[in-house]
């Protein structure tokens, strides 16, 4: 059984559900401090004006940002971001060829997200990675698990938590991951290699880190060509 744990992030890009894809169980660690200038509430799109970052305001604890874990985290609403969000994809997007098979989709999502950021963070890549035909993955959250300690030792306890023998990770880990330890506690471990192909988008040149939602507003059903069938 191959396991892959990472942190929810805001409409990811395609390496974030090629993962999923080749995990059996997905573990979103919602319960490692929160990292304000990462990927938890933020993502790229692309617009006639260039690639444009979209971003999902958080409240701070006190009047300063406080180290907290990201399943702590709220979403501010005294700022009308979800009316913001849903007009920036509309315009960007509204001559994408397989947007109109998502535009429900979005009104739903941006209509009534929740207080907590992981809430709205963790659904929508659920939902995309249903539309991905992903839906029968194993999906779980570090935080429901309770398991104890740091760095690797824990990585190592959440992946015998949930019966797996075999890690998938992000290849920026390998820079710290002791593979050593995981030697030791039987588990096998595979580094994941972005290699993806190009796909047409609306605004040239090509960025191949934007959001997972641009090449599913490009190419609909065949997006999954684009990443683990490339």
């Amino acid at each position: 059984m191959n396991c892959a744990i990472l942190q929810p992030s805001y409409l990811p890009w395609r390496g974030y559900f090629h993962q999923i894809q080749k995990a059996d169980v997905f573990v979103f660690y919602d319960d490692v401090q929160y990292d304000k200038h990462g990927w938890r509430n933020r993502n790229r799109i692309k617009t006639p004006q260039g690639t444009q970052w979209i971003t999902i305001p958080v409240k701070k604890k006190g009047n300063v940002e406080q180290a907290r874990p990201i399943c702590d985290v709220e979403i501010d609403w005294d700022r009308d971001w979800n009316r913001k969000h849903l007009s920036a994809l509309m315009l960007a997007y509204q001559h994408a060829p397989h947007f109109g098979d998502f535009k429900e989709l979005l009104q739903n999502w941006y209509s009534s997200p929740p207080a907590k950021l992981v809430e709205f963070t963790i659904n929508t890549t659920m939902e995309i990675a249903h539309r991905l035909g992903l839906g029968h993955k194993t999906f779980l959250r570090s935080s429901a698990l309770q398991v104890p300690g740091y760095r690797t030792e824990r990585l190592i306890e959440i992946v015998k938590a949930v019966g797996c023998r075999h890690y998938i990770s992000g290849p920026s880990a390998e820079a710290y991951l002791d593979q050593e330890l995981l030697k030791q506690a039987g588990i096998t471990l595979e580094y994941m290699r972005y290699d993806y192909p190009e796909y047409p988008q609306l605004y040239p040149p090509f960025d191949p880190h934007v959001s997972i939602l641009d090449l599913l507003f490009m190419t609909g059903k065949n997006a999954s060509k684009s990443i683990w069938e490339a």
